[in-house]
């Protein structure tokens, strides 16, 4: 029988800090103010704390936040493969942790100098001496100039943009909203920093068809989250935001990033199955989702994920964003904190925090009679997402 974890345990705490491009402190630091600040907001004592999980390229090792927090006894630990990919990956390990018994207050964290210390776009990895498989892989496309994420997604937006008539304005309209969020969010970098359609149109090329304001920013900060029972949750200070549904994905054919070789590319499959899991495991329906946070590291992987989950029908997402039923007052806003676009790109964590907000009532773009947001992870690897609600799932 498969144990059902919805609406079994809640986030009952948030912390982190600003978001910058030069935080001048390391990242164990960020990740314990982080830390710090989640367990004050849900009036736990840090030596309570006996689970982390986190997920791929942080560098902070849960034994170090573990001894500096003075925790007791640590009953559980996880790191989430796959980048962004895994953001809500740890939700989910910390999720099926406490309801089964293994751990009782479990913290999930990122913490990253992704500006500062080191650059996911360069198209520099050091893959060239590895023998990983990882590295070995990339070395069929590096040599042809695919050496960028942006240059990987721009494959994937090539193909949906012929099949289905999609255009770079469409993409624009996708960043134009979330930097409209992000310019009334003090916590944002682009705050106060709106733009047109006609700003998107004249940013400089990356990779064809990814304009500059296509792509997300790099950044440096931190965010954490305290995970307990739904049952504990209700003596705590906060309100629970209960976590009804808890996912991850691979599909056929999956790779990291270069999934070129399927018969089709311009679905996310691994997102579909995700949201399968999480419409089952909630009882929700796409209906019941009033905002959603969804992965914006290129805005062309927008699209296909409204199809994925329902909000539109396989290739009419362009006509979804043309309606501007995903911007401020439309019917499904996305990204209210700005995305990693406008606010900061924390490889999805900050994402995650602002579905915990908009539960709460406590957005800067609140959305009006919030009862499910649903919250995405990163496209292109293999993914995860999860429901977060204002009551427990029945």
């Amino acid at each position: 029988m498969t144990m059902n974890i919805a609406g079994k345990t809640a986030v009952v705490g948030l912390g982190q800090t600003e978001f910058s491009k030069n935080s001048g402190r390391t990242e164990l630091k960020l990740a314990l103010e982080a830390t710090l600040a989640a367990l004050r907001d849900a009036g736990i004592d840090p030596s309570e704390v006996d689970g982390f999980s986190s997920y791929s390229v942080d560098k902070v090792p849960e034994y170090e936040i573990a001894r500096l927090l003075g925790c007791k006894e640590v009953n559980f630990f996880s790191q989430v493969p796959h980048g962004g990919g895994a953001a809500c990956g740890p939700l989910l390990h910390a999720a099926m942790a406490v309801a089964t018994g293994v751990a009782k207050t479990v913290v999930v964290y990122r913490a990253m100098n992704e500006r500062s210390w080191y650059r996911f776009g360069t198209g520099s990895y050091g893959f060239s001496d590895s023998p990983i498989f990882q590295h070995v892989n990339y070395g069929w496309y590096m040599p042809h100039g695919f050496h960028t994420p942006a240059g990987w997604i721009g494959m994937f937006a090539q193909r949906y943009m012929h099949e289905y008539g999609a255009t770079t304005e469409d993409f624009g309209r996708i960043s134009v909203a979330a930097r409209d969020f992000a310019a009334t969010n003090p916590n944002a970098f682009f705050y106060e920093q709106p733009i047109t359609l006609a700003d998107h149109a004249a940013s400089k090329w990356i990779c064809e068809p990814l304009r500059l304001l296509d792509c997300c920013q790099e950044s440096d900060g931190a965010v954490a989250m305290v995970i307990t029972s739904a049952e504990r949750a209700k003596d705590l200070p906060n309100k629970p935001v209960y976590i009804n549904g808890a996912a991850q994905g691979i599909a056929p054919g999956q790779q990291e990033m270069t999934s070129f070789y399927r018969p089709s590319i311009t679905g996310l499959p691994e997102m579909g199955i995700v949201a399968k899991r999480l419409y089952a495991q909630s009882g929700l329906t796409p209906q019941e989702i009033q905002t959603a946070v969804l992965y914006d590291h290129f805005t062309p992987f927008v699209m296909p994920q409204l199809e994925e989950f329902g909000f539109c029908a396989r290739g009419e997402a362009k006509e979804f964003v043309r309606a501007g039923h995903h911007a401020r007052g439309g019917k499904l806003p996305i990204n209210t904190h700005g995305g990693q676009i406008g606010e900061a790109y924390i490889h999805g964590m900050n994402g995650i925090a602002e579905g915990v907000r908009q539960v709460r009532g406590q957005s800067v773009n609140q959305v009006e009679n919030v009862k499910n947001v649903l919250v995405t992870a990163g496209t292109g690897v293999p993914t995860s997402a999860l429901i977060v609600s204002d009551q427990e799932a029945e």
